[in-house]
């Protein structure tokens, strides 16, 4: 783990980039020892730059549903290079994708696309200040929205109390708007809502949660979060940039038959390639400028090769048995981990959502951000290091998803499962 020509690249990377890395996760501190370089990917697999094989299980962090390098989205991709990588102005592209996307998420009438999953989120939050006329945000423990400043915020002492920065640079000023509440606890929510009837603008949620490793939501509780919303007259946003086609094409909206006001995308609708987009009830999309007051823009917003893997990437997943194969896939990796952690007596929880899961190494059920930080980490640092030399790559934290694509063969969950009992050996 990180050695070689990896550990070379990171000794001159530290110097050049903080930490070496362009996202903290990627450094592997959560596991120890140094990150690898990576240098190709094919389907399943990634490459180091020592030319090791891994099966990947990351996935860029979910968009990669499809496997690395699909013929089919590669060449439109290819295609759309030669005639041009941004125009900085509108294409016809934008308009199919946006058909796609609001065809997938009937609560949307209107999308807007923008360049990350952080553009997203950060400028539904924009909107739904600006539509409500309200300051206060209610956000959950455990979620993961994005680093804009709003979201990075901790809990304080209580349900109610005023938020404080979670990161130095975060303006208290603008911290103390965000309240958090325990995810799964209507009733933590209700609290906030009470002392503070007519500030909240918005509760925004993930789908599911995956930023804490996945955490499934309770029965009721997201109907319960809609309800509250529209008690109180605020909005609910639905982060979904992580869940949004990876339960299943619609979301962890249509699986639970929720209809948020605001929904975030990403990750998969770029097919692999940097975008995100919100979107939502046409009376407070059209709040947006040109047509509204609320001010957004983006110069790399709507670009044509990320549309273009998008579109192609979104009518592959539309196919018959594209879900049916992914489930099967997925539940045949986690059955099998749950089997092999029984018979090593190695006491995990699992959480399975769609094609995203988690394996908490916790004795007690986790329906929380504080169910998930008794897992022990250390136990899964050594679980994640005996895998890595194995030729396993899974996301360097205990606390994030693991993320089965339509590449992943059944040769390739047997090695995992065959990797997977000897790293619990003596956990």
């Amino acid at each position: 783990m990180g050695t070689g020509r990896s550990a070379q690249i990171l000794k001159k990377a530290v110097k050049l980039i903080p930490g070496g890395v362009n996202s903290p996760v990627r450094a592997f501190k959560a596991v120890g020892g140094g990150p690898l370089f990576i240098s190709r990917a094919k389907g399943s697999k990634i490459y180091d730059v020592d030319g090791n094989e891994y099966i990947d299980y990351i996935g860029s962090w979910g968009p990669m549903i499809l496997g690395h390098v699909h013929p089919k989205v590669s060449a439109a991709i290819k295609k759309a290079v030669d005639r041009g990588t941004s125009y900085g102005a509108p294409t016809e592209l934008e308009v199919t994708l946006a058909e796609h996307t609001l065809k997938a998420f009937p609560s949307m009438d209107m999308v807007r696309f923008v360049s990350s999953g952080t553009e997203a989120t950060m400028s539904a939050l924009r909107l739904a200040r600006a539509y409500t006329g309200r300051d206060g945000i209610i956000k959950f423990e455990g979620c993961y929205h994005g680093h804009s400043d709003s979201l990075l915020v901790k809990a304080g002492s209580g349900a109610a109390t005023l938020g404080v920065p979670d990161s130095p640079g975060v303006v208290a000023d603008l911290a103390k708007h965000t309240y958090n509440a325990t995810y799964n606890d209507l009733a933590s929510v209700r609290a906030i809502f009470e002392k503070k009837p007519k500030a909240i603008a918005c509760v925004i949620v993930e789908g599911v949660p995956g930023n804490m490793g996945v955490v499934l939501p309770k029965e009721g509780f997201l109907k319960g979060l809609k309800a509250l919303c529209k008690e109180f007259g605020a909005l609910l946003i639905m982060d979904e940039v992580m869940s949004g086609f990876r339960l299943c094409y619609g979301g962890a909206q249509k699986i639970y038959k929720i209809d948020p006001d605001l929904t975030c995308l990403g990750k998969v609708i770029g097919g692999g390639l940097p975008v995100g987009g919100f979107g939502g009830k046409r009376k407070i999309m059209e709040q947006l400028a040109p047509s509204g007051p609320v001010y957004q823009a983006g110069t790399l917003s709507g670009n044509p090769l990320a549309m273009t893997a998008g579109i192609e990437t979104l009518k592959l997943l539309q196919g018959k048995t594209v879900y049916e194969k992914l489930y099967k896939t997925t539940n045949s990796l986690v059955e099998g981990l749950e089997e092999i952690a029984k018979r090593r007596g190695v006491p995990v929880r699992t959480a399975v959502a769609g094609s995203m899961f988690t394996v908490f190494f916790s004795e007690r059920p986790i329906a929380s951000w504080k169910d998930a930080r008794g897992a022990d980490t250390a136990k899964f640092g050594k679980y994640f290091t005996r895998m890595l030399k194995a030729g396993i790559y899974l996301p360097p934290s205990q606390f994030e998803a693991v993320f089965v694509g339509l590449a992943h063969t059944g040769k390739d969950i047997a090695k995992t499962l065959e990797a997977a009992d000897k790293a619990m050996k003596g956990l």
